[in-house]
């Protein structure tokens, strides 16, 4: 058996002139593996950013695997150590055996100055490999394709292994020094500080929420959840239609176009269509009931108005993207597309329940939505956006006297709380009053009743549950159901704190 076709880079010529090679480097390899044989203390130079499956010849792959399990095991990595290793594998060649060409590797090592340069030739090798091999498995799948698959799912499936080459080879940022980090802080500071209302993150364009969470930041999980009809979406809505309304971008001297306030917005609308989320928001900055205007029952002033509100709107950089029954694969996918082409700046998810998970098997409903939230939760550090999931709270909220949600709501949901850097509640009071209205022959039940419902009508509260970077607590918001808005409420609105 020869155990490794390509050891020697003399014979390269001659198969290149009948057939093409796939891109790789034998004398980088050996360079590099030779190198480190002679200093183990130069592997800390590329073992952050490359691996046995990027060397092209399986046994340089498998020698430089075994170095890096004696040097991480804290013993030396020599020719003399590795044999036992390799002394029973077959002859390289009929007059060299694999000890002998590990001596030959280090005997050969020339200088362990090039130690990166060697690494980073064998890593871009590699992905022109598996560029090259995500190439020839479209083309062939292109050809096999069932007729009734739809190629759109290739195309995702594609779109997903060239993104995943791209960001596997980040292999992120590694240790940084404290004043590096100190640095990144205060220039967070320093945004916060000349940005309009001081906020480090996104304004929600709702002051006080804004105040009391400094904005969304970015690499965020923020969870938004609710009972039905308290109004998650539509607060959801406001709060994307605020953040893409502001988005104002500037082009730097190294030609680079850069968002410097709002921000560019994607919406997956998982349950409601592209077009009722649009007359959601032309409702609201029109002034016109949501249903006079799905029934054509607005006149003519109100249809000019509408006409006017919907040119204003046309410009933002709102992005919808209405498609049920997605995994949450594809929608990590389609928001990297939709990062490359428009840009990111916040990514919203209505809602968690309606996501999938990457296994077929549907029954273990828990450890399904824990994937979602952890995969979400890496979606928002790797895109560096704030990523807002709305999710469902269970019916025992139902079952209480207070019915203000709280965090145990959400433990029959896997890991929600524990991967959300935010968890917000949403909830309206008015709601359950209207609901428990006396019978009119009651007078002085109705009488209590219109008391309390006049206190807390057309009030709202976002319940900050959970917050790593700040303060959790209650912010009372104005909610207009006829135009399904949520706004700040006025100061002379605001109830005095209550003390029982």
């Amino acid at each position: 058996m020869n155990t490794t076709a390509n050891i020697s880079p003399l014979n390269e010529a001659d198969e290149q002139s009948s057939f093409r090679v796939a891109p790789h480097n034998i004398e980088a390899e050996q360079a590099l593996l030779g190198a480190i044989l002679v200093n183990n203390a130069v592997q800390d130079r590329v073992s952050s950013f490359l691996e046995p499956e990027h060397f092209f010849d399986p046994l340089n792959a498998r020698i430089y695997e075994t170095i890096g399990r004696l040097i991480y095991m804290g013993k030396q990595a020599t020719p003399i150590t590795l044999r036992t290793f390799f002394e029973n594998e077959e002859n390289i060649v009929d007059d060299l055996t694999v000890p002998q060409y590990l001596a030959r590797l280090a005997t050969n090592a020339t200088s362990i100055i090039n130690v990166e340069a060697y690494g980073q030739t064998i890593l871009q090798d590699a992905i022109r490999r598996n560029l090259i091999l995500i190439g020839s498995d479209m083309v062939n799948e292109a050809y096999q394709a069932d007729i009734e698959e739809p190629p759109q799912k290739q195309i995702e499936q594609a779109e997903q292994r060239l993104y995943e080459i791209a960001e596997n080879n980040k292999y992120g940022k590694g240790f940084v020094s404290f004043s590096d980090a100190l640095v990144d802080a205060i220039e967070m500071a320093n945004n916060a500080y000349e940005r309009d209302g001081g906020l480090s993150g996104l304004s929600t364009g709702l002051r006080d929420l804004d105040q009391r969470m400094g904005g969304l930041q970015a690499s965020d999980l923020i969870v938004l959840a609710g009972r039905p009809s308290m109004g998650k979406t539509a607060l959801a809505t406001n709060i994307a239609f605020n953040v893409a309304k502001a988005h104002r971008a500037e082009t730097g001297e190294d030609g680079v176009t850069r968002t410097v306030d709002g921000g560019i917005v994607g919406f997956f609308s998982l349950e409601m269509s592209s077009e009722q989320l649009a007359t959601r928001i032309v409702s609201e900055q029109a002034e016109i009931q949501s249903q006079k205007i799905r029934r054509g029952m607005i006149n003519r002033d109100e249809f000019e108005k509408l006409y006017q509100v919907s040119k204003q709107l046309d410009e933002i950089p709102l992005y919808i993207d209405e498609s049920g029954g997605i995994s949450v694969a594809q929608l990590a996918a389609r928001a990297r597309r939709l990062k490359r082409r428009h840009g990111l700046d916040l990514l919203l998810v209505d809602y968690l329940q309606l996501l999938s998970g990457s296994s077929k098997r549907s029954d273990n409903r828990v450890q399904e939505l824990t994937e979602i939230t952890t995969n979400l939760k890496a979606l928002a550090k790797e895109l560096e956006v704030p990523i807002i999931a709305l999710s469902q709270l269970s019916r025992q909220v139902e079952n209480r006297d207070d019915k203000r949600p709280q965090l145990s709501d959400l433990r029959e949901s896997g890991s929600i709380e524990q991967d959300a850097d935010v968890v917000m509640f949403v909830y309206r009071e008015e709601y359950y009053i209207e609901r428990a209205k006396p019978a009119e022959n009651k007078v002085e039940e109705i009488s209590s009743w219109q008391v309390e419902m006049d206190r807390a009508m057309g009030i709202g509260e976002v319940i900050i549950g959970k917050q790593r970077h700040g303060p959790t607590g209650t912010v009372q918001v104005k909610f207009e159901g006829q135009y399904t808005r949520f706004s700040d409420l006025a100061q002379e609105d605001h109830m005095p704190e209550r003390h029982d």
